[in-house]
């Protein structure tokens, strides 16, 4: 049901499918579920729409993005705009606390730097960045710093996702040691996949995320 000949074809449906990239130049070869997306975008944004298009079709089980970002001449910027763009666009995100981000540009690609408490405040950061004209890449390297007991976080962890009508409780399991969080297990979708990472971040104290589940179909 989901050789590579279909799921090749059903991304290349969906690339087609979402408004907010141009898929022309963008290339699909699919094996054993594990997607490629190869080939050239206009934007870092439509590199990372791409990718979350791919991974919403059943049957992939991971992506692996060789896409490069082909700015045109009216996109352009140089690493002082962009980087003076990406400080005012922080400034103006209430998610994320004043001055904890530092920012260097590198020929287009941005990597941001600093300490958070919380995993959606480093997500934050890296979605207002992904947007802006110029930037051909984000690199992450925002530390999670929280301040909050994490004695019971396995046991927390393990009931937000079995309050979902998308976990087994019987296929899914935490284990954690101190902010560091473990998922094992299996899963059905790459987006359920992402949903329990997800879940698993939003619990105060995860200093990092070990996403072991495995895609059964």
């Amino acid at each position: 049901m989901y050789n590579d000949k279909h799921l090749q074809q059903a991304v290349l449906d969906e690339l087609s499918w979402e408004p907010s990239l141009n898929a022309a130049h963008i290339g699909v070869a699919a094996k054993d579920g594990v997607v490629t997306l190869t080939g050239h975008v206009a934007a870092y944004a439509e590199k990372h729409a791409a990718e979350t298009a791919a991974l919403r079709i059943k049957g992939v089980k991971a992506v692996a993005e060789e896409m490069t970002v082909d700015l045109s001449f009216e996109t352009k910027r140089t690493d002082a705009e962009i980087a003076a763009a990406v400080i005012e666009r922080l400034g103006w995100n209430v998610s994320i606390p004043q001055d904890s981000i530092k920012v260097k540009v590198e020929s287009g690609w941005v990597t941001l730097s600093g300490d958070v408490a919380w995993q959606f405040q480093k997500e934050a950061a890296q979605h207002d960045v992904r947007y802006l004209y110029g930037v051909v890449g984000v690199s992450n390297m925002i530390h999670l710093k929280p301040r909050v007991n994490v004695n019971n976080l396995s046991d927390d962890i393990t009931h937000a996702l079995h309050r979902s009508i998308f976990f087994d409780s019987r296929t899914v399991n935490v284990t954690a040691k101190g902010g560091e969080v473990r998922l094992s297990g299996t899963v059905h979708t790459a987006q359920e996949r992402q949903a329990a990472a997800r879940a698993a971040w939003a619990a105060p104290g995860v200093t990092t995320v070990e996403n072991d589940l495995a895609v059964v179909l």
